[in-house]
């Protein structure tokens, strides 16, 4: 495949919420260690739901659309062999859905450009009734009949206040609320998986490129 020009590549931008779920049995290590640590089960499965707040692609609107990947990762999140899926709110616009496409896949390059390099595999991408909704604290993630999770942010010393992780160099967002998931079940793509208990995080997304 030849290289992508930058000259020839549209600008975009993605600002609202990221949850994500995975298979870790405790808080995933990933976002202190860059993906250097193994997950707690040596390979990582996981779900997540984006949550556009207000967002563009080329002269496109994005705002209002959610959006949901799987991923499934052999080893250490920075050593790549990623396999990954793409669902998109089904009431996006054509050129929505094909800019999201682009974004999601790293192809538009910018924040989610490091997708070229660390996924080999994108093993689906569909159209799918997607719905995110906040209830107090928990986040409800629906995709079609294939991903159903809720997540909950833990309760710390001071249950006024999130326990977070602050400051990192997560590639997502520096600032993470640590969660944990109330439901988390995916069938999709021959995978049936169930994460109810298992980490999670909450995460305020500002992404753009494709600097």
């Amino acid at each position: 495949m030849k290289p992508v020009l930058t000259a020839f590549l549209k600008k975009w931008k993605i600002k609202g919420e990221l949850i994500l779920n995975c298979n870790c049995t405790v808080f995933c290590p990933c976002v202190v260690s860059l993906g250097k640590h193994p997950p707690t089960e040596g390979f990582c499965q996981a779900w997540a739901g984006i949550r556009i707040d207000d967002g563009f692609y080329d002269k496109y609107n994005l705002s209002g659309i959610n959006v949901a990947m799987m991923l499934e990762i052999p080893g250490r999140m920075a050593r790549g062999n990623w396999k990954a899926a793409v669902f998109i709110d089904e009431n996006a616009s054509t050129e929505a859905y094909d800019g999201l496409v682009k974004i999601l896949s790293g192809q538009a390059r910018g924040t989610t450009g490091l997708f070229t390099k660390l996924v080999s595999e994108i093993i689906g991408v569909e159209s799918a009734a997607i719905s995110y909704t906040t209830e107090g604290k928990t986040r409800h993630l629906t995709v079609g009949n294939k991903i159903q999770g809720s997540i909950t942010p833990i309760v710390g010393n001071d249950p006024n206040q999130e326990v977070m992780v602050k400051n990192t160099r997560y590639w997502m967002g520096s600032d993470i609320t640590v969660s944990a998931a109330d439901k988390g079940r995916v069938r999709a793509f021959g995978r049936v998986w169930d994460f109810k208990g298992l980490s999670s995080e909450i995460c305020q997304i500002d992404w753009n490129g494709p600097n």
